[in-house]
């Protein structure tokens, strides 16, 4: 049997090294049994490499007029700004004209990319251990939702949940709880409902589907998992949560019926 050209390239062995790496480490700590000794960084956007890692697309895929782009910004030389990336652009509902299959437009969003084969395999993400979400951000106030993408028996399916921004134009870390996420199709929440496959994430992005024409801004600076509630810049009140989801979630299941987390 003759190797291939991707399994004899120094990426492959590389990554393939760093996998195992990662992987003893988890054993020599004991995370299995302990659980994890600290926060799990999913993806961070200090360099302009880390761009890399992603893709942005939105509804020019399907003859749409809306504009998105993904640009690395540096830190402030003051270095009350870190290194990010720009999500940003403008938003148009208009119909292609030479499409009259297409009755939807006025999308964008970004995602990382699936991560390379190693000699293990596919590598997943495993979040299993850990109970949130982080994302330091700063937003623009929109009705934007982060999408989780898992190894599951349905490609398409994503699980989601609205980014919910405290402060608009401000820097904030955000907390969600993995559990929190609802499982959702072609922008339709699927019923019956079942859990994420934690052990196997496959990619995480941020979309913004509310199709309200006009410019939309979003930075991220990184995005982790974690244990520790204490990372949160602000803590939200539970009341105030359900309310701003009833009035702003635009998640709907089948029947046009709202997603209210909180509920669940």
């Amino acid at each position: 049997m003759r190797a291939t050209t991707a399994c004899l390239s120094k990426g492959f062995w590389s990554r393939s090294l760093d996998e195992f790496k990662r992987l003893s480490n988890i054993a020599l700590k004991l995370e299995g049994v302990k659980g994890p000794s600290g926060p799990l960084s999913l993806q961070t956007f200090h360099t302009p490499e880390s761009l890399e890692d992603c893709k942005c697309f939105w509804d020019r895929d399907i003859g749409g007029s809306s504009k998105a782009a993904f640009d690395w910004v540096p830190p402030s030389p003051a270095g009350n700004v870190p290194a990010h990336a720009r999500f940003h652009g403008s938003i148009s509902n208009a119909l292609p004209a030479h499409r009259p299959d297409v009755q939807r437009s006025g999308y964008a969003a970004w995602r990382t990319l699936d991560k390379p084969p190693t000699i293990f395999g596919r590598t997943l993400i495993d979040i299993d251990s850990y109970t949130y979400l982080g994302m330091r951000v700063k937003s623009d106030g929109r009705a934007y939702f982060v999408n989780v993408q898992t190894e599951s028996v349905i490609p398409t399916d994503l699980h989601q949940h609205r980014l919910f921004a405290k402060r608009p134009g401000e820097w904030e870390t955000v907390l969600i709880k993995w559990n929190d996420f609802v499982r959702t199709n072609g922008g339709y929440v699927v019923e019956p409902q079942t859990e994420m496959l934690r052990q196997k994430v496959r990619s995480i992005g941020v979309s913004l589907t509310d199709r309200v024409p006009g410019p939309f801004d979003l930075s991220i600076e990184r995005i982790w998992a974690t244990n520790d509630m204490s990372e949160v810049d602000q803590h939200e009140k539970d009341k105030a949560d359900a309310e701003q989801v009833v009035k702003e979630g635009q998640l709907k299941d089948k029947r046009g019926r709202h997603i209210n987390w909180n509920e669940k």
